[in-house]
């Protein structure tokens, strides 16, 4: 197994599968419909523009094993230092590891890049993802009450964080 930066020509695809079967068939994602080719290539876009990697994780043979990326936070000047970040990992590959492994990745790759702050909303029935958290060091920091509605339930939106030792000297403006 090795890590690389996700591309759009080569991994749009397989990141697109996951996303939908997680749609489908989860609340890790609080949407409805199955994404299009058309919304990967915009959210590949806006990686690029934000200069946020997309990381994938592969098997010998090159099948991606789990994916994350982070992203902004808010879009206001102050949170610059903060991001948003997500995991996903394939349906069949779950329970094995491949997502801490991709967690492990996003913080050194957020350290790297000088952010101060990981962010994690996750629904606060899915035990496992908070677990995952929970092991790398994050802790909770809040819960949006029926946040969300799917599935024909309310959920509910917990939030888990990181705090990084980065940057070394952080900047107004």
């Amino acid at each position: 197994m090795q890590f690389s930066l996700c591309q759009f020509d080569t991994d749009a695809e397989a990141i697109l599968a996951i996303f939908n079967h997680a749609i489908l068939h989860t609340t890790a994602l609080y949407e409805y419909q199955p994404r299009t080719m058309a919304t990967m290539q915009q959210w590949f876009a806006n990686k690029t523009a934000g200069n946020f990697p997309v990381w994938g994780l592969k098997d010998e043979q090159g099948q991606l094993l789990a994916f994350g990326s982070y992203g902004t936070f808010r879009a206001f000047p102050a949170f610059k230092y903060s991001v948003e970040h997500s995991v996903y990992v394939h349906p069949e590959q779950q329970g094995k590891g491949y997502g801490s492994l991709m967690l492990q990745q996003l913080i050194q790759s957020a350290g790297e890049q000088g952010y101060h702050l990981l962010i994690g909303g996750i629904d606060a029935s899915n035990s496992s993802s908070i677990a995952l958290h929970q092991k790398h060091g994050f802790v909770h920091s809040g819960t949006i009450s029926q946040a969300g509605f799917k599935f024909g339930r309310w959920l509910d939106l917990a939030f888990y964080q990181l705090t990084l030792a980065t940057p070394a000297e952080p900047v107004d403006g």
